[in-house]
């Protein structure tokens, strides 16, 4: 009984000892990739709906970008032990719904686009604690946003026969937030919160001019990763 408790112990000892002894320490001229299961959630309140033939009925707050559930690959070169570039990778997929009415008509425009995003992002990161096993950073920079695939639901009542859609690209800011938990020398976890400012006009053409219509959304989405990455 004794030798069991003392192995337990010891065993116990081991484990503390071994969470308690840091790792290596992050070094200039390492690369740190990191590969992240994130969701993309749109924070679009801003989004309004323009309806008629000359596109001058404003009808208000009326847009809602769905979210998504996407991996995502970033690759970070470390400048100095605490500040490093990071390029953020990944596409994702979403639909826009139009909660007002067509002139006050019934029933509501529903979804009117479908759309893949492609928003790579560099930003310009500072490490905290890079000699601890927790090293939280935070994170500055740009964002692009590149539409295509876009295209009107055969479901919504925009669509017509020839009709086409194009989204404007996004120039915008981005800020983060994140750890990286050590798990050995090379390999961490990691968990990160993006804020990306993105700014959209979309442009319907070939439609019937009593539908004819644009919409200009403000997306902004809040982006929410957990993952795992390595050091090389």
């Amino acid at each position: 009984m004794k030798a069991t408790k003392f192995a337990l112990a010891l065993l116990a000892a081991t484990g503390i000892s071994a969470i308690a002894t840091p790792v290596m320490a992050y070094e200039a001229g390492d690369w740190l990739v990191r590969g992240r299961v994130i969701n993309v959630d749109p924070n679009d309140d801003s989004g309004r709906l323009y309806i008629g033939a000359n596109l001058d009925s404003n009808i208000g707050e009326g847009v809602e970008v769905d979210s998504d559930v996407i991996p995502e690959l970033d690759i970070t070169y470390m400048i100095t032990p605490n500040w490093g570039v990071e390029l953020i990778l990944g596409y994702s997929e979403h639909t826009v719904k139009a909660h007002k009415t067509a002139a006050g008509t019934i029933p509501t425009l529903g979804d009117v686009i479908d759309t893949k995003v492609l928003p790579p992002t560099l930003l310009l990161q500072y490490h905290f604690a890079p000699n601890s096993n927790i090293r939280p950073y935070v994170g500055a920079g740009i964002n692009y946003t590149y539409f295509f695939d876009e295209k009107v639901p055969s479901s919504s009542v925009l669509s017509q026969s020839g009709d086409d859609i194009d989204l404007d690209s996004s120039w915008g800011f981005a800020v983060q937030a994140g750890v990286d938990i050590a798990i050995n020398d090379d390999w961490f976890f990691n968990a990160d919160v993006k804020y990306i400012d993105i700014d959209t006009e979309a442009h319907f053409s070939g439609v019937n001019a009593a539908v004819n219509a644009k919409i200009n959304a403000d997306i902004d989405p809040f982006v929410y990763g957990i993952g795992v990455g390595r050091r090389f």
